[in-house]
């Protein structure tokens, strides 16, 4: 599966001259806890949480959500200081095992770059035997990746309502089943709990318990089971657990897209979107 490599795969190939490892770890929401400084060798920060993410409005394109996706321009000057050339193929992984490394390899998809999630990601590298080694800010040399936009990766609220209310596509909320019903309040200031009417619930430890994926029949059976034969609008707190739905959805042949803000666009006090609670 060419989307997805496991630790085995990588360590064979980790010093191809075209391929670059992407360390794309970020700290769930909440939490204190610092990212580690080592990672796989040769690894480079895809900073989710700073630069490779939308910073200001400046842009023009509206109000920004936490994660949300750069401008096109942006994000090929982003990767191109990261030193990522045309014809690379990039691995990313992330602490966890698979929560925002989905993320790296979706807005890497959506530029056209091809890309890879590692399977277990540092986890199942540290328990295959595997030495780490610091984590740099860039590979030390001018990138010229051209990014090769796909407009339909993301998609915002007024879409993700529509496929809401026309049932055509299927929305499946990542989040944990407690946020999702709205037991749990949700970590970010000024959001409220629960979940969009109508969405359905498909927490993203399901798809890849233990940070690992599931086997493609077995994701198969659960795309199946929550979005009938539908395409797939795939949500979460802020568009990052959302990418791993993202990720089974392609591994299956499945069509899907992610909405970039999801809950903390949709939640939000002032949004005016409704709200659900409870299963």
């Amino acid at each position: 599966m060419r989307d997805l490599v496991d630790v085995d795969w990588l360590a064979e190939h980790l010093h191809d001259d075209a391929l670059v490892v992407v360390d794309a770890s970020m700290a769930p929401p909440g939490s204190n806890d610092p990212l580690p400084t080592d990672g796989i060798p040769g690894a480079v920060r895809f900073d989710v949480e700073g630069r490779m993410s939308r910073q200001s409005d400046a842009d023009g394109l509206g109000p920004v959500g936490v994660h949300d996706m750069l401008a096109p321009d942006d994000f090929e000057r982003a990767l191109r200081d990261l030193g990522i050339r045309a014809g690379d193929r990039v691995v990313a992984y992330d602490a966890a095992g698979m929560f925002s490394s989905a993320r790296a390899w979706w807005m890497l998809r959506a530029a056209g770059v091809d890309a890879a999630v590692l399977d277990g990601g540092l986890p199942a590298w540290l328990a295959a035997g595997h030495p780490l080694a610091p984590v740099a800010e860039s590979l030390g040399r001018a990138g010229d990746v051209a990014v090769r936009w796909d407009a339909s990766a993301f998609v915002d609220a007024d879409t993700t309502a529509a496929a809401l209310e026309s049932g055509a596509a299927a929305v499946l909320d990542a989040r944990s089943p407690a946020r999702f019903s709205g037991a749990e309040p949700d970590p970010r200031a000024g959001v409220r709990p629960g979940h969009m009417p109508g969405a359905r619930s498909l927490h993203y430890a399901t798809v890849a318990p233990g940070g690992r994926l599931r086997p493609a029949d077995e994701l198969a059976e659960l795309l199946a089971s929550a979005a009938g034969e539908r395409p797939i609008v795939a949500t979460c707190g802020s568009g990052v657990t959302a990418a791993v739905v993202a990720l089974a959805a392609t591994l299956t042949g499945r069509e899907a897209t992610v909405y970039d803000g999801s809950w903390s666009d949709w939640g939000r006090a002032d949004s005016g979107r409704p709200i659900a609670t409870g299963d």
